[in-house]
């Protein structure tokens, strides 16, 4: 498994990072085979956010229902939580965060969240509130660290004109099929393509100057929830090729390929799976270790439909 050294946060982290996000229906033996099976991989951080599980907290309470970790293994592990998205609108109040990170750390079970996240911009966002927030839940050891999901540079700077703490993370949706992140700056300055079209505001090379590391969500869409692109050769012919030509290559699965593409860009980007499964686990943990070459990372990057100027 590869990892990253964050000096902010204080310890390495997995390029890999377990999503809990549908274990709700999970049996607790199932639950706790798939943390257990990840972290024997070298996954050292799981995913979650107040919202997942059809109810507010239910995934959260199924983890902690099901994981009973000792001391020690809670230590090595690093559990982030999300907060903001509420039915029908989003809200980064102080009394909404912290009142959500108490129900969450009751739910999982823990003392303390390593990560939070705001999940997805508030646009009536008031960085006060945030700071209001975030300062009582540090004070009070109850989360460590912070960061965002889904922000634009601006929206970042704005949080931080008052919030104190580091923003150290960035959730993002990510992958070889929806990648404008890296296709935007590739074809800069070029009218009339729309893959040139700026959807982010530069937020790669801003989150590369800050020491701010991305997290790619759905590493395996085609789009906003549009359908898994591996294996699928009815709109993606060239990509599968591709993908099974390199997994032949490099002795792993085209879904590891997938991986390596995300965790070869220099930004230090960890993938987060959605996965409930152990095996698929296990094809991200290796597809982690791959180094893709220049040449292997730009052949995915055309296959995948995105223009190479």
């Amino acid at each position: 498994m590869k990892t990253y050294t964050l000096p902010a946060f204080g310890r390495d982290v997995s390029s890999i990072v377990l999503g809990m996000m549908r274990i709700a229906k999970m049996e607790d033996s199932e639950i706790d085979a798939l943390v257990r099976g990840a972290l024997d991989h070298g996954v050292n951080v799981l995913d979650h956010a107040d919202i997942y599980g059809g109810e507010r907290h239910r995934c959260e309470a199924r983890f902690g229902e099901a994981v009973a970790l000792s001391a020690g293994e809670r230590e090595q592990i690093a559990i982030q939580s999300k907060v903001g998205i509420r039915k029908g609108y989003f809200d980064f109040s102080a009394s909404h965060i912290v009142s959500t990170v108490d129900e969450s750390l009751a739910a999982l079970r823990t003392d303390y969240l390593d990560v939070l996240l705001l999940h997805r911009p508030d646009t009536l966002v008031e960085p006060e509130e945030v700071a209001a927030a975030f300062d009582a839940l540090h004070a009070a050891g109850k989360v460590r660290h912070f960061g965002v999901s889904n922000h634009t540079p601006g929206q970042i700077e704005l949080l931080k004109t008052a919030v104190r703490q580091p923003l150290i993370f960035n959730q993002v949706q990510l992958s070889l099929a929806h990648a404008p992140m890296f296709a935007q700056g590739v074809a800069a300055n070029m009218a009339g393509l729309e893959q040139s079209v700026s959807r982010d505001n530069g937020l790669l090379e801003y989150s590369r100057i800050n020491a701010m590391t991305l997290q790619a969500w759905s590493p395996f869409q085609a789009g906003f929830f549009d359908g898994v692109f591996v294996g699928d050769r009815e709109r993606f012919p060239a990509l599968n090729t591709v993908l099974d030509e390199l997994a032949g290559t490099h002795g792993v699965t085209p879904s590891g390929i997938a991986v390596a593409w995300i965790i070869r860009h220099p930004a230090n980007i960890q993938v987060v799976l959605g996965t409930t499964k152990a095996s698929r686990v296990a094809e991200a943990a290796a597809g982690s270790d791959v180094e893709l070459s220049r040449e292997e990372w730009y052949r995915l990057f055309t296959a995948a439909g995105h223009t190479l100027p």
